[in-house]
């Protein structure tokens, strides 16, 4: 059988992501930080928006039209979705098809040139700025150039510091750095005993025992009885398994509990003091507040710019139609670019409100009585009533957070699964979780509840559940199993 390359034409049917779709959906899970970002870059590369001049509004909106942005949103369907070629607006450029194109945008429009510019501001001085805070790989890489001044312990210092994680342990073996830098493991371990001494103190350290000895020397910890603890019981210490403890090391609760506090000082993750993470700080996307009898949403567009087209560009793109074939083609593509980008924000802001309004309208009791009544909701429930697909709600309830009476909460909050109830009804993993909690700080503390006996006490309440699932609701809320919690309760006692 002999191979040929052959050119074939087929027409075939098939899905595709048109740009304005693909560009639909990418706004969708953006917050408004992430929004404005795009709206400026979409306003520098595009001649064709403008930043619209509220002063300049002159004409009053219909009735439906504010009363749909009182509730957040801008009612521009009838607009959005009058793309018809048979439009019955004046012609606008001269142009059939660059009319048709405008067709349905007319409160997009504006005569009068007005370039997007931000404001002048006094420059902050450099010398009152950062560029950024320095790493742990920075600060430790500064302190070994004033430790180490031989060239080959400089090297073998750098290889330490360049394979030690956030934690601050060293991941690599000894052997393997001794191989890369040309050198005996001594002078490696050498090198890597000084370093555990820079700041922060363990960093370099193979494993928590290594960590805790190191700051235990840094800060001239003598007692025997917790070096030994660290050395040889670390196990039984993290089962809190205290009194095993005290039997191997013939001394009393109360002489153990004095060690343990010492070790709590200690710092288990020595690299996590200079850690690049930081605070995220929550802009709500939605305000919720209840007026009268009625919940009101309102989408939070602080910082979001009104977008309408620019009349001298499309001046412009009227007088380029007679003779200037290439600035005609540019003008008119931005001006469909411009045109789709402006519905793609409103269909954006449409559907967050209508998820917004499912979800309080579903958790009405939530909002009025408190998590004793929150309702279990999917995103299939959503997509459904507001006629999307599941994905699209899932991009809309990403990186979203509510702000209500009860708090901020995240949009992803109120999507959990559902429990049977004795009596067939729906009950919230929420509400059982909550449940649990209260159970477990209602407890007595020389007698913890059990699992199944957390189990037993919610099958009172109607609630019915597998054992394994108390379980794995009781380690989502980060609570210890009973036997854990009963030695800490007495190993306390007898302190």
């Amino acid at each position: 059988m002999t191979l040929r390359q052959r050119l074939d034409q087929r027409q075939v049917q098939k899905l595709i992501l048109a740009p304005a779709l693909q560009q639909a959906i990418k706004l969708l899970p953006l917050t408004n930080l992430e929004l404005i970002e795009v709206i400026d870059e979409e306003l520098a590369q595009n001649p064709m928006i403008e930043i619209e001049d509220e002063a300049r509004e002159g004409t009053a909106k219909d009735s439906e039209t504010v009363a749909a942005e009182e509730a957040g949103v801008k009612n521009r369907d009838s607009v959005l979705d009058g793309l018809s070629l048979e439009s019955t607006e004046p012609k606008i450029t001269g142009d059939p098809s660059v009319d048709n194109i405008l067709a349905g945008f007319q409160e997009y429009l504006d005569e009068g040139f007005r370039p997007h510019f931000h404001e002048s501001r006094e420059a902050v001085s450099l010398e009152n700025t950062i560029s950024r805070t320095p790493s742990l790989w920075d600060h430790l890489n500064w302190q070994a150039a004033l430790t180490f001044f031989e060239a080959s312990d400089q090297e073998i210092a750098q290889f330490i510091i360049g394979n030690i994680n956030e934690d601050g342990y060293l991941t690599s073996p000894v052997e393997e750095i001794a191989r890369l830098s040309q050198t005996a493991p001594e002078k490696v371990e050498a090198v890597r005993a000084k370093i555990k001494t820079l700041d922060p103190v363990g960093c370099g350290s193979l494993d928590l025992r290594e960590a805790l000895l190191a700051q235990m020397d840094h800060l001239q910890v003598g007692d025997e009885m917790a070096r030994t603890i660290v050395t040889q019981h670390l196990p039984l210490l993290e089962r809190s398994d205290y009194a095993h403890l005290a039997k191997l090391l013939g001394a009393s609760l109360g002489e153990i509990r004095a060690r343990i506090d010492v070790i709590k000082g200690l710092d288990p993750a020595p690299g996590r003091k200079y850690s690049e993470e930081k605070t995220s700080y929550v802009v709500p996307d939605i305000n919720v507040t209840k007026e009268g009898d009625e919940w009101t949403i309102v989408l939070n567009d602080e910082g979001l710019p009104r977008l309408r087209i620019s009349g001298f560009y499309r001046q412009l793109l009227a007088k380029a139609g007679a003779g200037e074939p290439e600035a005609y083609r540019f003008l008119k593509d931005n001006l469909k670019k411009a045109l789709w980008f402006m519905r793609s924000l409103d269909q954006r802001n449409q559907t967050i409100y209508k998820v917004a309004r499912f979800i309080v309208d579903r958790q009405k009791e939530f909002f009025d009585k408190g998590i004793d009544y929150i309702k279990p909701l999917t995103l299939m429930e959503i997509a459904q009533d507001i006629g999307v697909h599941e994905s699209t709600v899932g991009r809309v309830v990403a990186n979203k957070y509510m702000m209500t009476p009860r708090g901020v909460f995240s949009l992803k909050y109120f999507f959990h699964k559902s429990l049977q109830g004795s009596y067939g009804e729906d009950v919230s993993s929420l509400k059982v979780k909550d449940k649990i909690r209260k159970l477990v700080d209602a407890e007595n503390r020389d007698n913890p509840l059990s699992d199944i006996e957390i189990g037993d006490l919610l099958a009172r309440e109607d609630l019915r559940i597998a054992r394994r699932t108390v379980a794995k609701y009781r380690n989502q809320l980060g609570i210890e199993p009973s036997h854990i919690r009963k030695r800490r309760s007495s190993m306390e006692e007898k302190a």
